[in-house]
């Protein structure tokens, strides 16, 4: 039996949730499906040791503010899990779970959502499923004989399983240097990055970063010079764990290396380092599978899009991708502004 509904909203993390927050103030009809078994999308996957780093105030979903996490200016993980499960109940938000989409499919004027659980007809589709779920691991020479162990961010969970250990961090983002900071006092630590690491100053946080990246977009869609982001300031946030390893000494980049080996990795100069275990802190991609049907890919594995909306089928909306999704869009504060963008157009369809 399919069901039919206006919207269906695939993903129920950030992203979902505040397309839902504006679909219920529309008096829209809609369901969003999660895959994951309890709220929290992504947030429930995290490393022990992960906070925001925004405070409370400004790591809000639309209509409701965080409340603040008792002795932490910069809320933890789990205050954010426990913040997304109470954001969907107090808005009665229409969440189905676990209900994995496989696949969207033009139907006349409607779109057809298959899952594994039945199938869904809508006149306009929001996909939401951001991309933690499509770890990207880069082609590196040797990965294949390494004999020790080898991980991605979403896999790592703290320096206790690792302690004593020698380990290679591989990235110069934030989860490169958050992790490598976790792990240097208990590890002999190799932390390698593609480029010389950017730090930010040590009074930014995601505050200004939201600002940076919503300055950028408004100069990009009104022609003025390109401001450069969140990348003209840096890339990695000095949290305190990653400032306090910083200012210790403990936390030094490497350059790239070459190859792995079988017991480490080895750069192109010949010098080598022994490890039992590298971790590759090195990005995501869209997960996008189930929109595979409609055909709409286009460069990088991106969706072109107008706003939110899909340029090749206007009745698709992709919500919390990145800044090609709206500015700060994969953040809980800057989901907000483009989920209402996206809900008004879908409105409008009639």
């Amino acid at each position: 039996m399919t069901r039919t509904v206006d919207v269906v909203v695939i993903g129920g993390g950030q992203a979902g949730l505040a397309a839902g927050y504006y679909l219920r103030r529309q008096n829209l009809d809609f369901v969003i499906l999660d895959a994951q078994p309890t709220p929290g999308g992504a947030w429930q996957r995290t490393w022990d040791s992960l906070h925001l780093f925004s405070p409370a105030a400004y790591s809000s979903l639309p209509g409701w503010l965080m409340p603040v996490q008792n002795g932490a200016e910069y809320p933890d993980a789990d205050h954010v899990v426990q913040y997304l499960a109470a954001y969907e109940e107090r808005y009665a938000l229409p969440v189905q779970r676990p209900v994995r989409a496989r696949a969207v499919h033009r139907v006349g004027e409607q779109l057809r959502v298959e899952t594994d659980t039945g199938a869904w007809s809508a006149r306009a589709v929001v996909s939401a499923t951001g991309t933690w779920w499509r770890p990207f691991l880069p082609a590196v020479p040797g990965r294949e004989i390494f004999a020790g162990r080898q991980l991605h961010t979403v896999q790592y969970l703290s320096p206790r399983e690792f302690a004593g250990q020698r380990v290679i961090v591989v990235g110069g983002g934030n989860s490169g240097a958050q992790i490598a900071a976790d792990l240097a006092p208990h590890t002999d630590l190799t932390w390698v990055t593609q480029r010389p690491a950017r730090f930010l100053a040590d009074d930014i946080d995601g505050r200004a970063l939201f600002d940076a990246a919503t300055a950028r977009r408004r100069a990009l869609d009104t022609g003025d010079t390109d401001t450069g982001g969140v990348a003209s300031l840096g890339d990695i946030v000095a949290v305190e764990p990653v400032r306090a390893a910083r200012d210790a000494g403990l936390l030094k980049a490497q350059p790239m290396f070459a190859r792995l080996t079988e017991d480490g990795a080895e750069w192109a100069d010949g010098t080598r380092a022994e490890a039992a275990a590298v971790i590759w802190c090195t990005g995501f991609r869209p997960a996008l599978s189930h929109l595979a049907p409609l055909g709409l890919r286009g460069d990088r594995g991106h969706i072109p899009t107008h706003g939110t909306r899909a340029v090749g089928e206007p009745r698709l909306h992709l919500l919390g991708y990145g800044d090609w999704t709206g500015p700060a869009s994969a953040t809980l504060i800057g989901v907000g502004r483009p989920a209402r963008d996206a809900v008004r157009e879908i409105a409008a369809l009639g």
